[in-house]
């Protein structure tokens, strides 16, 4: 369904270049935040928020049939990114992608979010597998 292009060259931990989706159905994943099951703000660390956000993407993504390796692409959104982030960002990230074949990706510093004691909000699309639930179209 999806295929990485990696040019030679210097190439970044983690990502893909770029993702060909070679077919399939598109998931456009709205940005997903730190919230708990009870939509209270997670109030802690950058890796901590992340490890929340992308559980939450995996409920997403579970709902339609699909998981982290159906990723196409990822945008990370970081309130006030600093450089030495980056380490807990990849962790973070890396727990959650299919290291094998990572999406592409996008690592985006912010002023601020919504909530002033949220850090980061990721986005995303994926390619749902055959035999994913089909939805009812709305007017």
């Amino acid at each position: 369904m999806l295929a990485p292009i990696n040019p030679a060259g210097a190439a970044i931990p983690g990502i893909s270049s770029a993702m060909v989706v070679e077919r399939g159905r598109l998931m456009f994943l709205s940005g997903h935040v730190p919230v708990d099951e009870n939509g209270i703000v997670l109030r802690a660390g950058l890796e901590a928020q992340l490890d929340q956000v992308f559980k939450n993407l995996n409920v997403t993504l579970q709902a339609a049939g699909a998981t982290p390796g159906h990723l196409a692409r990822i945008t990370i959104y970081v309130r006030d990114l600093q450089s030495n982030q980056l380490p807990a960002i990849r962790r973070a990230r890396d727990r959650f992608i299919d290291l094998a074949q990572p999406p592409a990706s996008a690592l985006i510093g912010v002023a601020q979010l919504f909530h002033p004691d949220v850090l980061v909000e990721v986005d995303a699309v994926a390619v749902l597998p055959p035999g994913a639930p089909q939805f009812p179209l709305s007017n």
